[in-house]
């Protein structure tokens, strides 16, 4: 029997990482409960980074045998640029794993320089990380395809030297190329939406849909004076947050979160977990600074939303907490729908807001009569190639659905980021949704 000595570095990693994820899972289980709230923040933000970390460590051992010990072996360890090169090669491995530690001890106002980086070089190493993959099965397939897997020569020797190479500069590329992306403001979509049994009077209302902020390492104040500022242009009479606001303590981040008690829709500013509320283990006193801006945050209940030109014209815009309360046994929530209609009637047009997509299809298969449902969660992937696994992971992606005869899902793909400051195939969204009255 092998010992654990014995394993490769890879499989170290691997057991690492389930020795962690176990230890997540026992912890949320027996000890979460026996903690006081500041200690479980600590105990799940520590196991979340460690678990991460292990993970990498598989992939950074890749990464460091492409593009390093590959080449020691060649003519151009002799060159006077093959340590700079070590050294930036470790430098930026070593910025992408210290990336998952700013949440714990870099959060303020702004983000540092140091957080900016670290999560820059995370979103680096998932697109090397892709590439070097893609590129070693292409050359794989190549081989298989023209017999000959078992011949080395100067020809093969050339390849696996240029597929780092070109790995590398394909990362490059697409890094710089999703930073611009990412700096740019989100983009203002006009979405016009039918919704069954809205009143005449209510026709043209205005929603502006703001998801997925992460108010955190690497988006501070400036940024979010910026959404602000572009949704009061908007004129909004109804503005919602579904969700992801922050990945912070309130009372850490609570400057940055000011800008928001400029938003002064007529109709009142709602707001609904996201998972990344819960992770901070600071939903309650969330809730209270959101008050406390004039933002009512709906913890599975509803609102009577009333026409400004009728009393006796309404709907009902409800909120769930997120699901993700439920797996981490957060005391007090988790998603609860009947409770969240409670006096909805069907008679009434619903209008729902739920941070996940999952979240949208299982109200749906509970309240077929729902109208409309405002998402988010997805980023629209943020960046490539996270596009896809975002895709198939989620019954909604991003946009607008229809569903039955009656009833719209609309996803957006986020208001800023989360930790990485960059965007590939996806773009940062403020949403203006037009209610119309059918």
């Amino acid at each position: 029997m092998i010992s654990f000595k014995q394993l490769p570095l890879e499989a170290k990693a691997a057991v690492a990482a389930g020795v962690v994820f176990f230890s997540m899972m026992l912890s949320r289980s027996y000890v979460a409960e026996k903690l006081d709230l500041r200690m479980r923040r600590w105990l799940l933000r520590l196991q979340m980074a460690l678990f991460a970390n292990a993970l990498m460590l598989i992939g950074s051992l890749h990464v460091w045998k492409s593009t390093v010990t590959t080449f020691s072996r060649s003519s151009a360890a002799s060159s006077f640029c093959f340590m700079p090169w070590k050294v930036a090669v470790f430098m930026f491995l070593a910025l992408a794993h210290s990336s998952f530690f700013t949440l714990l001890f870099l959060v303020a106002e702004e983000p540092y320089f140091f957080s900016l980086a670290a999560y820059t070089c995370l979103g680096a190493y998932i697109i090397l990380i892709f590439f070097l993959f893609t590129l070693g099965s292409v050359e794989q397939a190549y081989k298989f395809l023209a017999g000959r897997s078992a011949k080395a020569g100067t020809g093969n020797k050339n390849r696996t030297a240029m597929k780092p190479v070109l790995a590398v500069m394909l990362t490059v590329v697409l890094t710089v190329v999703g930073l611009l992306n990412a700096s740019q403001p989100p983009m203002v979509n006009s979405v016009e939406v039918p919704v069954h049994k809205l009143p005449s009077t209510m026709n043209n209302l205005k929603v502006v849909l703001l998801s997925d902020i992460h108010l955190g390492p690497t988006v501070g104040k400036t940024k979010l004076a910026m959404i602000v500022r572009m949704v009061k242009a908007l004129k909004p009479d109804i503005t919602v947050i579904v969700g992801d606001l922050t990945d912070s303590e309130a009372d850490i981040i609570r400057p940055a979160v000011e800008p928001l008690g400029e938003l002064n829709s007529p109709l009142g500013t709602y707001f609904v977990t996201g998972n990344h509320e819960y992770y901070t283990s600071d939903v309650s006193n969330w809730f209270e600074l959101l008050k406390s801006f004039n933002i009512q945050p709906l913890h599975n209940e509803n609102v009577k939303i009333v026409s400004p030109k009728s009393t006796d014209d309404w709907f009902c815009l409800a909120g769930v907490d997120d699901i993700e309360a439920d797996v981490l046994r957060y005391s007090g929530h988790g998603m609860d729908l009947k409770k969240a209609l409670r006096d909805c009637s069907s008679e009434r047009a619903i209008v729902l807001l739920a941070h996940q997509p999952i979240a949208a299809k299982w109200a749906l298969q509970e309240r077929p009569d729902i109208n409309l449902i405002l998402s988010g969660h997805t980023h629209g992937g943020q960046i490539f190639p996270l596009n896809a696994g975002a895709y198939f992971l989620n019954p909604f992606f991003v946009g607008l659905y229809k569903v039955g005869q009656n009833t719209f899902v609309y996803v957006s793909p986020g208001t800023m980021y989360f930790g990485i400051p960059m965007r590939l195939g996806s773009r940062a969204e403020i949403t203006e949704i037009i209610l119309r009255s059918p």
